[in-house]
């Protein structure tokens, strides 16, 4: 056996399952490498439309997508919830051997990501103008959004189903298949998006239909899972919402929608700043709108890394939690603090360094455009590599079952500090001070999380020294 168990107890509950008892570095290698490109991928599908339009079409088809996007944080917020809140609950099932509520909980979440994503997509192209006149779209930027919104929407439904699905094919074990899933996509509309845009002249109507194509393979990757499952069992009887079970999972993965929804908050609050803002300076309105967007997906690639190694780790939360195995829990969170923290450095290190070359990716622009581009990005970006704190935290709280703690982590960044620093920092400083309210957010949030840390902490180790001497 790769580590010694803490009780027998605990060796006879746990030596069914492989999370239960290979050693950890390895467990999160194996759950954490596909659950780091599945996330990355995803990010890319925002990115790859970005650079295609900004080179194919010019920063107005980007202000574009950057309009758009609240309204994909409100879709992932969502379907985050449900995917999320699943397989904590999958996960902590299995972990406690009831076999049978596991296999309600996936069968119910599969019926809720099919409600949300269709409800979302039919208010999505109902609401569409007056969502885009609110997400901050100038006159001369609304064309080009309601062009790339009216398709892209129609991709919701695809979208929530399949991040369900690969959550759920993660918790079962099978992380690589969940990978090769969002892979597919993600190839498939880097193949399409320049086919799209500079041979068929579709511009960002036709990189929305690209992005959509991909999603739509991804969810008929997924849903072919369905007869594989190995530890879970899927079947149309479990897809019947039954009240405790949809409570559960709105429970557990209440954490990550308000985290999504706080962004979502915070996008709209910095598209309408930046346009009142960005009017009064220099840059204009439609450069900070259009450059604030592109380093926002930028960083969220590179928190994308870190989300992926969290949600990689968050089946081994929960199935060692659930089985009572608290050294195996204190293990893992002390790794994914060294890997996360360690990789958020790398990533701080290339943003600092090679800015100017980062943001020509996304079209060459004026020198204008150029230098608000390259301030914003060294500035927006430079505490990026603490966020690994907050974040191992939060998903520590979230697959243990404490949802209070996990919310308020949740919340803490962008409503707490975030939104605070946005209103009230361009009052002195213009729009500078809506780039200078990341750093100084990051600083706060991180730190309250290390210290909800170190009090849970004290906590887990009491359980260990407890459970040594039954």
């Amino acid at each position: 056996m790769a580590e010694k168990l803490s009780s027998e107890t605990v060796q006879a509950r746990t030596n069914e399952n492989i999370m239960g008892i290979a050693s950890i570095p390895s467990l999160l290698a194996k759950f954490a490498i596909p659950s780091v490109i599945s996330m990355v991928v995803n990010s890319i599908y925002n990115l790859v439309d970005q650079i295609f339009i900004g080179q194919g079409v010019g920063y107005l088809g980007n202000a574009a997508t950057n309009v758009v996007f609240p309204f994909v944080t409100l879709s992932m917020a969502l379907s985050l919830m449900i995917s999320v809140g699943t397989a904590a609950n999958v996960g902590l099932n299995l972990g406690q051997k009831e076999q049978e509520k596991a296999d309600l909980t996936l069968g119910n979440g599969l019926t809720l990501a099919i409600i949300c994503g269709s409800a979302l997509a039919l208010f999505g192209e109902i609401f569409l103008l007056p969502m885009l006149r609110l997400f901050g779209a100038t006159d001369t930027v609304l064309p080009y959004a309601i062009a790339y919104g009216r398709i892209y929407i129609i991709g919701t439904v695809f979208t929530s189903i399949g991040i369900m699905m690969s959550d759920e094919i993660r918790a079962d074990g099978h992380p690589r298949y969940s990978m090769f899933s969002m892979l597919l996509g993600a190839v498939l509309n880097c193949i399409l998006d320049p086919l799209f845009i500079f041979i068929f002249h579709w511009g960002v109507a036709g990189a929305a239909l690209a992005s959509i194509i991909g999603q739509f393979a991804t969810l008929l990757v997924v849903l072919a899972y369905i007869r594989k499952f190995r530890t879970l069992n899927m079947r149309v009887s479990n897809m019947k919402l039954q009240a405790p079970i949809v409570k559960s999972i709105f429970v557990l993965g209440l954490s990550s929608c308000l985290t999504q929804c706080a962004a979502l908050i915070m996008q709209i609050i910095m598209n309408q700043q930046t346009i009142r803002y960005g009017a009064m300076s220099e840059y204009g309105a439609d450069i900070p709108l259009t450059v604030f967007g592109i380093v926002n997906k930028i960083n969220g690639l590179m928190i994308s890394v870190i989300i992926g190694i969290t949600g990689g780790a968050q089946p081994l939360f929960s199935f060692n939690y659930g089985a009572k195995n608290y050294e195996r829990v204190r293990k893992l969170v002390k790794l994914c603090l060294v890997v996360c923290v360690t990789i958020g450095l790398i990533g701080t290190f290339c943003l600092q360094t090679f800015p100017q070359q980062i943001i020509s990716i996304f079209g060459q622009e004026d020198a204008l455009y150029n230098q608000f581009a390259v301030m914003c990005l060294k500035n927006m970006t430079i505490f990026i590599f603490i966020m690994g704190v907050q974040m191992v935290v939060g998903v520590y709280f979230q697959a243990t079952g404490k949802a209070g703690k996990a919310m308020l982590l949740s919340l803490s960044r962008q409503i707490l500090f975030m939104i605070p620093c946005m209103i009230i920092l361009p009052h002195f400083f213009g729009v500078r001070g809506i780039m200078w309210s990341f750093p100084v957010s990051d600083i706060f949030s991180v730190t309250m999380a290390a210290i909800m840390l170190v009090v849970e902490m004290r906590k887990l180790n009491r359980l260990i020294l407890e459970q040594k001497h039954v």
